[in-house]
């Protein structure tokens, strides 16, 4: 087979290998970084991308990077503006300070202990140690996003890493300019005045094209001048457009542009984008996925161990000192408490941002090497540079492992978050709602109300019950409700629509197999044309016939929500000759503590030792 069809193969196969890494780590219950880089060193073996490229291209082994690494930042600036997309100001908030302290005071203790680390442990140069310790600032949201949405770790320590990950990346990116300024001015001789104007190209060029950018796009959608179906294509287009400018304009600079880009896009209120930021999502899952396996592919076992215990001991110190030394003193004066510090102070995995911008700037010293080929000093920081990539994936191989098979356990044992989260959010709290809810609070189970009536909202908190003023529909309600421990969505109210809409809005934050809501009803009166689409629904509550009017006629009517063991004694069909056909089973807690719900297409079957919820009358009450 010639190489025109093996490199046919190759570009098929890695984003063939990334989705089944993706789901892998679904069913499995893993960080997916992990599978995507044991994918990638695993085909890594198979195939060398530079070897590979170089081959077909006719050209020496340099030509992979140079080809690579463009392909590289591009990507980078995609998924650097969809985390800013994921940025909401109101999450200032709750972790404002503490998001601003981690991205300058960490982010300078973070440079300074790395800069003396790298200086001990390999005798690097002090200018080279300087600028690999502003790279290793960057933590990045290739890794820290994909990880926090596997946790699903409390709001407040959840919004302040996502910040963090995505915010830090310019900056570091930033700090390695500026170092890399003083290293190209021949030596330690760059002026502060060069390096204060290098920083104002960089923030202007940001500010001017990220928030100009950002506001015309708004107007564009506003005014209605692109058509939904050219709107996400756009969107790409503007951003790759502006990083590009950006960057020729001042190096490294495009990441400070799309991150502004995206957090001005995501708050402005002129234009709706979710589906943009849906878009964007999908694009990132794949970009991740091939930007790994790919970078990874390109280690060898020899660049991970070739620095020995000086690499043991450059990890360990970087995970168990210098990051927890950043985040500590970083949050002097901040909100969160003990708990959340402790499991930030673990959570600081480098990804593809941290590649790209050591291999562009390792680069950039060679290339500056070679034009000052009469400079001794340059020669040996151009061998040193060499040193800087294989170090930079030393570290991040070692973080995403640690971190990634390390920081879910930790964040339970905090109590900062829950496996498999079984909660529920229920739209509506209406009085047989509220009954509901209040003997599945009583279970354990995490219950929050939202209902746009005050006097649901007040008689649920009179019973205890956490409840909250507003409709589902609303940004803000989000915002504000704390949803740790929160799993599923259960639609409740007596409007099928906003039933409808609200299944719609949560399938983003839960999935569309945790949404519920009750069957629509459908009279004489009320044609299929009138009645709410399938796929614009929920999955349908309870059983057929189980209508918002049928479960409210039957509390009045004296039903109440039944808890019965099923055992070997005391069987499913003991309880339907008990209860009768017309209780309706509604929950189910199994042995291992899981609850399911019941639907029209997945009736519950309960079994020996599990336990189930319904709805029975009360007069059939009584404990088998």
């Amino acid at each position: 087979m010639d190489d025109t069809k093996l490199f046919f193969i190759y570009l098929a196969g890695v984003p063939v290998l990334g989705a089944i890494a993706h789901w892998l780590a679904w069913r499995l219950r893993l960080p997916s970084i992990l599978l995507l880089l044991l994918f990638g060193i695993i085909l890594g073996r198979f195939v060398d991308p530079d070897a590979f490229l170089a081959r077909l291209a006719n050209s020496d082994a340099s030509f992979a990077p140079k080809v690579l690494f463009p392909i590289v930042s591009l990507s980078v600036a995609v998924i650097l503006f969809a985390g800013g997309l994921s940025l909401r100001l109101s999450e200032l908030r709750e972790a404002g300070r503490a998001v601003v302290q981690l991205c300058t005071i960490g982010a300078l203790v973070t440079w300074v202990m790395t800069w003396a680390l790298v200086q001990v442990l390999f005798n690097f140069d002090a200018r080279i140690a300087a600028l690999f310790g502003a790279i290793m600032v960057v933590t990045g949201p290739t890794v820290v996003i994909p990880l926090l949405r596997h946790i699903q770790p409390s709001r407040r320590v959840g919004s302040t890493l996502k910040w963090e990950g995505i915010v830090v990346d310019p900056i570091g990116a930033v700090l390695a300019v500026l170092v890399f300024q003083v290293i190209s001015e021949s030596g330690m001789q760059a002026t502060a005045g060069v390096l204060a104007a290098s920083l104002a190209r960089t923030l202007g060029a940001g500010i001017f094209l990220g928030l100009g950018g950002g506001y015309l796009l708004a107007e564009v959608l506003r005014r209605y001048w692109l058509p939904d179906h050219l709107q996400g294509v756009m969107f790409l287009a503007v951003t790759l457009g502006l990083f590009a400018a950006s960057n020729i304009y001042q190096a490294e600079s495009g990441l400070v542009t799309v991150t502004l880009l995206g957090i001005y896009l995501a708050n402005q209120k002129k234009a709706p984008i979710r589906h943009v930021i849906e878009f964007k999502e999908h694009l990132v899952m794949l970009l991740i996925a091939c930007l790994f396996i790919v970078l990874a592919s390109r280690l060898a076992p020899r660049d991970l161990t070739g620095f020995g215990w000086r690499g043991v001991a450059f990890l360990a110190v970087m995970i168990f000192v210098i990051r927890p030394a950043s985040v500590f003193l970083s949050m002097i004066g901040t909100d969160l408490n003990w708990r959340e510090r402790l499991f930030a102070a673990f959570v600081a995995p480098r990804g593809v941002v941290a590649a790209a911008v050591t291999s562009v700037f390792s680069l950039e010293v060679i290339h500056l090497a070679e034009a000052h080929s009469e400079s001794p000093l340059l020669a040996t920081l151009a061998e040193q540079a060499q040193q800087m990539a294989p170090l930079a994936f030393l570290l991040i191989v070692g973080t995403v492992a640690i971190y990634g098979l390390t920081a879910g356990p930790l964040a339970r044992w905090l109590s900062l978050a829950v496996d498999r989260p079984q909660g529920l959010l229920l739209v509506g709290a209406g009085p047989w709602v509220r009954e509901m809810a209040s003997v599945l609070h009583e279970e354990g189970l995490p219950i929050v109300l939202v209902d746009t009536d005050f006097r649901n909202v007040a008689e649920a908190r009179m019973k205890g019950l956490t409840a909250h003023p507003g409709s589902i529909l609303s940004d803000s309600v989000f915002d504000e409700l704390n949803l740790n421990g929160v799993g599923r969505l259960l639609a409740l109210t007596s409007n099928d629509e906003v039933n409808s809409l609200a299944c719609i809005e949560s399938a983003h934050t839960f999935g569309r197999a945790n949404v519920f809501q009750l069957q629509p009803v459908r009279t004489n009166t009320r044609s299929l044309r009138e009645t709410v689409s399938e796929h614009l629904r929920g999955r349908l509550l309870f059983r057929e016939g189980a209508f918002h009017d049928e479960l409210t006629a039957r509390f009045a009517a004296g039903h109440r929500l039944k808890k019965t063991k099923i055992t070997k004694e005391f069987t499913l069909d003991h309880f339907r000759q008990t209860y009768g056909e017309s209780a309706l089973l509604m929950f189910l807690r199994t042995e291992t503590g899981e609850w399911k719900i019941a639907t029209v297409d997945s009736p519950l079957k309960p079994k020996s030792g599990e336990t189930v919820f319904s709805l029975a009358k009360a007069a059939e009450q009584g404990t088998p």
